[in-house]
This record gives C-alpha cells, sequence and structure tokens, in this order.
C-alpha cells in the first residue's frame, strides 16, 4: 500500500468533544502531530447532529486551534462516522473467469456487484472492505491477480450507515468550508490507532467508549470484519449521576471523573463526597454522600454496558471467532475499574488501548480519549491518495472510478 505524503488533517466529531489533528508526514514515512485543537461538543447527541450552528461554531474553533499550532490552512480532513446506527453485513460475490489470469477488470466487477447489493436510498455506504478472495473455492488468498482458475470469489465488508445523519454531518463540516477526503466509522479509526498487528491478525474486539455510543470493531486476519454501535455512553452515567444526587451536570462529571469507579472498595463508606445541589449557588446547600452511593450508581450503568456489547457479539456471531482479547478505548474508558468490570462481564483478557506509532502527541492528547482522531490520521495515511487533498472524495475516497482507482491501489 502506497502511503501519502504532506500535511493530513483528522476531525474527530463525538458527542462530548470535537478534536482536530493535523499531522506532516516526515521523510521516514511516519505521521507527525503539529496541530492539536479540541472544544467541548455541541449540537450532538448519541453521535447524530440535533443544532447544525452549535456544532459549526465547534468544529470552526477546533480547526482553527490546530490550524494556529501548526502554520498550516487545511481545506480537506478525514471525519468519524458514530451516527445514524452504523451496520455491518458480509457479502460474498463470485464471477466467472473462464480459466484466464484474475485481473483488475475481473475484480473491479466483483466490487461493482459487492456494492449494488447494498445500495440504497435510506443507507450511506462508508466502506466496502475486502476480507478474503477466493479461485475455485480455496480460500486465504490475500491478491488473486495473475492466477488461474474458473471462478474468482470475494468476501466484502460493507458498512453502512443511515443516509440523514451522515449526510447533515457533512454538510456541518462542508460550512466550516472543509472538504471530505475520507469517512472513517469511529470503532475502526480506533482500532486502528490503538491494535497491534499481532492481535488484529489473531483477533481482537475493540470497544471505544466515546460520550453518547459505545462502538464494537471485531478484527480478525488482519481485517475489520465486525462493527457495531450502541447509543450508552459516558454521557449517560453523568445524567445518572445528576438526577440521582440531584447536582448539576457540570458537578456531576466532576464527580464522575474525580471518584467514579466501576468497581467498589471498602473505603468507599469512609470517603464522604460534597455534592452542590443544583439550582443553588456556589456557596448554596448541598449534600454530604458516601462514595459508595456514587459507585453503586455508577456500576449497574457501566455494567449494562458491557451486557449489550457482549449481547451484540454473541447475537452477530463474532463473540468465539474474535478470541478472548478486548481493548477499550475511548473517554470513558479512562475511569476507574472499567477494565476489571470489562473483563468480568465479557469473559475476556481486557487492556487499555491509547494510540501508538505517532510522534508529536503530548501526554494530555495522548489517551484514550483522542484514539479514534489518531486512528484518522492512520486511516487517512494509507487509504486516501495525496492528490486528492483539497477536493471532496465521498466514500472511501471517492466516488464512480475515481474511488475504483483508490480502491485497487490500497489493496493491491
Amino acid at each position: 500500500m502506497a502511503q501519502r505524503n504532506g500535511v493530513i488533517a483528522a476531525v474527530d466529531v463525538g458527542t462530548t468533544k470535537v478534536c482536530c489533528f493535523i499531522a506532516r508526514v516526515q521523510e521516514d514515512g511516519t505521521p507527525r502531530i503539529v496541530g492539536i485543537g479540541h472544544q467541548l461538543a455541541r449540537g450532538m447527541k448519541n453521535g447524530t447532529v440535533v443544532d447544525m450552528e452549535d456544532l459549526e461554531s465547534s468544529i470552526r474553533a477546533s480547526v482553527e486551534a490546530a490550524e494556529e499550532m501548526s502554520k498550516e490552512h487545511i481545506r480537506a480532513v478525514a471525519i468519524n462516522v458514530s451516527g445514524g446506527q452504523p451496520a455491518s453485513a458480509n457479502v460474498k460475490v463470485e464471477v466467472a473467469t473462464n480459466g484466464h489470469p484474475v485481473n483488475e477488470a475481473d475484480i473491479r466487477r466483483m466490487l461493482d456487484l459487492g456494492r449494488a447489493h447494498h445500495e440504497s436510498h435510506e443507507r450511506e455506504l462508508i466502506h466496502a472492505i475486502p476480507v478474503d478472495y477466493t479461485i475455485d473455492g480455496n480460500e486465504g488468498i490475500k491478491d488473486p491477480r495473475g492466477m488461474f482458475g474458473d471462478r474468482l470469489g470475494v468476501t466484502i465488508h460493507i458498512i453502512s450507515a443511515g443516509s440523514g445523519p451522515v449526510r447533515n454531518l457533512s454538510t456541518v463540516v462542508n460550512r466550516c468550508h472543509l472538504d471530505i477526503e475520507a469517512r472513517v466509522v469511529s470503532p475502526y479509526a480506533a482500532g486502528m490507532a490503538c491494535l497491534v498487528e499481532d492481535e488484529k491478525e489473531l483477533g481482537v474486539t475493540c470497544i471505544d467508549m466515546g460520550g453518547g455510543t459505545t462502538s464494537i470493531a471485531v478484527f480478525l486476519g488482519g481485517q475489520l470484519v465486525h462493527t457495531d454501535v450502541i447509543a450508552v455512553g459516558g454521557a449517560h452515567v453523568t445524567s445518572d449521576i445528576a438526577r440521582c444526587l440531584s447536582t448539576p451536570l457540570a458537578h456531576a462529571e466532576r464527580l464522575k471523573t474525580l471518584y467514579g469507579s466501576a468497581i467498589p472498595s471498602p473505603s468507599d463508606d469512609r470517603e464522604i463526597l460534597k455534592v452542590p445541589l443544583v439550582g443553588e449557588d456556589e456557596d448554596g446547600a448541598s449534600n454530604q454522600v458516601p462514595r459508595s452511593l456514587l459507585i453503586q450508581i455508577v456500576q449497574p450503568r457501566l455494567e449494562e454496558t458491557f451486557e449489550m456489547v457482549r449481547a451484540c457479539l454473541e447475537q452477530s456471531g463474532f463473540d468465539r471467532m474474535a478470541g478472548r482479547r478486548v481493548v477499550l478505548t475511548g473517554g470513558a474508558s479512562q475511569m476507574q475499574g472499567v477494565r476489571e468490570l470489562a473483563g468480568m462481564v465479557l469473559e475476556k483478557q481486557v487492556r487499555l488501548g491509547r494510540p501508538v506509532g505517532l510522534q508529536g502527541l503530548p501526554e494530555a492528547t495522548g489517551g484514550p480519549a483522542f484514539s479514534t482522531c489518531a486512528g484518522l490520521i492512520r486511516y487517512a495515511m494509507v487509504h486516501v491518495p495525496a492528490p486528492s487533498r483539497g477536493r471532496r472524495t465521498g466514500t472511501e475516497g471517492g466516488t464512480g472510478l475515481g474511488r475504483l482507482g483508490a480502491w485497487l491501489k490500497r489493496n493491491f
């Protein structure tokens, strides 16, 4: 796969924050982060746009901060997709080769058939990833070009999302005078940032715990083979705390970050927390509650989230195929005890993932909360050819012949 040069920009539009990374590709081919901007997200709910003007302001502020830091002016960005209920399907396609060696026209024909299988007005194609080629039923072929056989087959992993939410997000980004050169589902980007090659080869589930959504990506044989999204995230834990303790959302977030835990400990009853009451002044009435009460609010919601993840994996049939390895990432994964709770509910080995392989990433933005943005940079380096910079290129690097050319370059 040819890697691109020059400057790459990514915008992670989340429910709770908007983040922009600008990277410069160095002589050795590694990306170095030269600009960072992040803002509280306004105008998003559960990964979906609810106020275009508010979101536009958040994206502009984030991009301008990154531009100022990098002294670069960006025209095109890679963005994430977490709204529109992204869904995953593996489509098998076969074409006759009539005994001639496999060429690019055969592959093009298969890809077109696979994409046509999933075209719809209600769903927008985000990714079409070739997972496994076969020739006359023989599996495990990485590159079929030049091989002989009567029938060429491929399994294509199709990922689509609701057209409305995807177009709303694209419209807001375009209103910021930015073109979109790649759209990537959030867990795929997070996996690209945090997973090592052996994990992707042997089987791993990446769980990206965001503010409004928790998304799942299963990798096997080095490829993304399944994705799913649950509309529950860290912001739901904050809401639970605010509601149960009658405290403002800002204080609930602070309590969750500083004192929240997914696992109780013996000292929780002795630790007393001051909880300001909603509607009161800063110095007004407040409650004194034991930390154990806070944990009784936090734990059930997180437990429920992991049970929903487990149910999704079991329903899809990828639970066993994905092996025993889980990598947690996203802002909500940083809470104390989350890794241990995930291990108990999912009955798998769990580690916390943070971006790897990016130079120039300060410690403050090198944690799990910035995995998706880091993964967008890595995705664009490999999957978006440099000439497309500054030009709008829809799904997977373009439309029609442009997209096909990019796909062939990527996969061969």
